[in-house]
């Protein structure tokens, strides 16, 4: 296969960017432009661990109703803030994110990344997401970011697509016009240039099972605020909205108000972390790193942490846990179980963020693009962004004090594009201990020694991890937890031989852990001595999927892109044939009508073949499941698979038990097996959030067509 060289931004050593193109199978490396405009307040700059890390507190519950079994109810807005995501010495960010619905104080609890929202299996959670991106006024704010109005989107103003007809949800049809900055824009009638208007939202629980696709954020069931002064002519909400909101009401009887959509959760999972953010068509990029998200942590049921069990005496083990609600009043509250959420951002001197607002920060293009001489190159997208600073739980860089005692951290990669190798060898070479208990999905087969991984954690976008940190026998002192991940998007092999680590001064750092003496005794069980609940038995499949990874690479003419080739959109598919002979790929769009259709109850397996460059984060939404093996494949020509090997070794101990979010390596097939138990219309994409905007995601539908869904296909609306 030949693989295109791909560009990435670093730093020269007098602060300014350079564009570099790096050649993946020599390694050689190519500045191809410097003094590109970028963040004004480079990461390398900014002072680390002087800010102490925030544990996000409980989400608190408006109510809780019954009979017939309680319903955990919440009212949670998105609003716009200013948080101090920097040292203090710095300005603040004015950012988004999730916090209580009710005025007055409520507004002082929003936070990126919110509370944490505490759930129990069995007990269903149902919350009203609330788009509140307006001002005091309730005039609408327009975005942070730079929205991109060429790219299949929600649409809200209705451009016209190809057929002439306005409507949301499509890719606007810009032929014969020109994009110029937001600055420069000032006839419509030749010109175009980036979206200002109010900001579509929609919220997806990820790594939710179980539930009505009515709540799973569809990407087309967003709403805008309810705004005073939305433009005439534009709609409120996405295509899918209305039809998931009637069915809503119809089942469980509470209406949805303007600018809101109200989610149910069953929690039928088993006992695993989740996370919330936004899902919206075509900007979740955006939305996502403008600062909404926040952990939901899912407690109970038959594969609960109730259920693990201390191998030396039979009984129930201890896991280290906050401590309970009494001990409060009391001074200061041990929390001994930490969710940890690592971004990447960068940042402006003034204190707002940074987010590239042209192509040629990604690979120096300056056009053509859409609406110019047939070009698909998106004016604004990036096929990938890298923050050059690292924030965790909303600060860059903090630093935590943890007693020389076990701890439970959960780490969330929450990154768009980035992928981190976490590497915790500075406390082990001290005598830390670290096991893997639990993923995506809930607790692994059995606890996996990280030591056998050199102290190393790998996670690709969207995947979590459930870690036992083992401070007992630690020396006193300052430690750091790194990255070894690159600053460039992510193929596998080994750090130092086949990609350069993560820039040491800046997102090769993550936080500082300052090891001081123990209070108190710790009574939780070591976790080599932890049996963990073992997950269910998969039932045998009924149908084998075999679906590509795909990037589309345009000709561009006259242009230092590498080869006369610059990526235009990442792409799903289908593969047709016998890959073990010669089975070819067939790209398919978001708008494309719905190819995966299991039937209700079915279990299949879905192999990705991944025929790009580069690795994929692979979410499936609603199911769980369980990674079966990887294998290499020949590729030709980009989209020819011709060869299968023999599986290529044992899938990882992270990756044992169930998951939600796999990473799919470049010339290689991921197959994965689950079951389709609840029927509707959800979505499967890669968790690279730029690939995801731009038609790396697809719908699929579990059973028959639902009495009046919006039809699929290319005319749907």
């Amino acid at each position: 296969m030949q693989l295109s060289r791909r560009s990435f931004l670093t730093y020269t050593a007098g602060g300014a960017l350079a564009l570099v193109l790096v050649d993946p199978v020599t390694g050689a490396r190519t500045v191809m432009a410097d003094g590109l405009a970028g963040p004004t307040l480079p990461g390398s700059g900014i002072r680390k661990f002087v800010t102490p890390l925030l544990v996000p507190p409980t989400m608190p519950r408006t109510r809780r109703t019954g009979p017939g079994g309680p319903v955990d109810h919440y009212d949670i807005s998105v609003r716009q803030f200013v948080q101090q995501v920097l040292p203090s010495d710095l300005p603040a960010t004015t950012v988004w994110g999730y916090g209580p619905a009710a005025g007055g104080v409520g507004r002082a609890l929003h936070h990126a990344p919110s509370m944490t929202i505490e759930a129990e299996h069995g007990v269903p959670v149902r919350i009203r997401w609330i788009n509140g991106l307006v001002d005091a006024d309730g005039r609408y704010l327009p975005h942070l970011l730079p929205v991109d109005p060429t790219l299949h989107w929600a649409n809200p103003e209705q451009r016209p697509g190809a057929d002439g007809v306005p409507r949301t949800d499509v890719r606007p049809d810009l032929d014969g016009l020109t994009y110029v900055p937001p600055e420069e824009f000032t006839d419509p009638q030749t010109q175009y240039t980036t979206y200002r208007g109010p900001v579509p939202i929609v919220i997806h629980l990820h790594g939710a099972m179980g539930m009505g696709d009515e709540s799973d954020g569809y990407p087309e069931a967003w709403y805008l605020p309810d705004a005073v002064d939305v433009p005439t002519g534009y709609a409120p909400y996405g295509t899918w909205y209305t039809f998931f909101r009637d069915k809503s009401e119809d089942l469980f009887g509470v209406e949805w108000g303007r600018g809101e959509q109200v989610a149910h959760y069953p929690n039928a999972n088993r006992d695993s972390t989740l996370w919330f953010h936004d899902h919206a068509l075509g900007i979740t990029r955006l939305n996502v790193y403008a600062g909404p998200a926040g952990f939901y942590l899912l407690r109970g049921g038959d594969h609960g942490e109730q259920n693990v069990v201390d191998a030396r005496t039979g009984r129930r083990a201890v896991l280290p846990a906050t401590a309970p609600t009494a001990s409060r009043g009391r001074g200061r509250v041990p929390t001994y179980e930490i969710p940890l959420a690592i971004q990447d951002r960068s940042f402006n001197a003034d204190g707002s963020l940074f987010y590239p607002d042209t192509r040629a920060f990604f690979d120096g293009y300056e056009g053509p693009f859409v609406g110019e001489e047939e070009s698909p190159i998106a004016p604004v997208w990036n096929p990938e962004f890298f923050g050059d600073a690292i924030i965790v739980n909303g600060r860059t860089w903090p630093f935590v004090e943890l007693e020389r005692r076990r701890y439970r951290l959960r780490f969330l990669n929450g990154c768009g594009s980035r992928f981190l190798i976490l590497d915790l060898g500075a406390l082990a070479t001290k005598g830390a201990r670290a096991h893997q208990i639990g993923n995506d999905g809930g607790f692994l087969p059995a606890p996996h020694d990280l030591a056998d991984d050199g102290m190393q954690l790998l996670l690709g976008p969207a995947e979590r991890a459930d870690v036992i940190l083992d401070l007992t026998d630690v020396e006193e002192g300052d430690y750091e937890i790194t990255n070894l991940g690159p600053d460039e998007p992510y193929g596998g092999g080994v750090v130092g031989d086949d990609f350069d680590p993560a820039d040491p001064a800046s997102t090769g750092l993550v936080m500082r852990v300052t090891v001081v003496p123990v209070r108190g005794r710790d009574l939780t069980t070591p976790a080599e001595h932890l049996v963990l609940p073992a997950p269910p038995a998969p039932p045998e499949e009924v149908f084998v999927r075999r679906l590509a990874l795909l990037e589309h690479m345009h000709d561009v003419h006259d242009h230092e892109v590498e080869e006369g080739e610059a990526p235009a959109a990442a792409l799903l598919g289908v593969l047709h044939g016998d890959p073990t002979v010669r089975a070819e790929a067939q790209p398919l769009t978001w708008a494309d009508p719905v190819s995966e259709n299991p039937a209700v109850g079915d279990t299949e397996v879905w192999e990705f073949y991944n025929l790009t460059a580069d690795a994929h984060p692979v979410h499936v939404h609603e199911t769980p499941f369980e990674v079966l093996d990887r294998r290499a494949i020949s590729v030709e020509e980009a989209e020819y698979v011709v060869g299968v090997g023999d599986p290529l070794g044992p899938v990882p101990a992270g990756d044992r038990g169930l998951k939600d979010t796999v990473i799919s390596y470049p010339e290689t097939v991921t197959r994965v097996r689950m079951t389709f138990t609840n029927p509707g219309q959800f979505v499967w994409h890669c968790h690279v959030l730029e690939h995801e905007d731009n038609e790396m995601m697809r719908p699929y539908r579990v059973g028959p067509v639902q009495e009046g869904q919006p039809a699929d296909g290319p005319h749907h609306h």
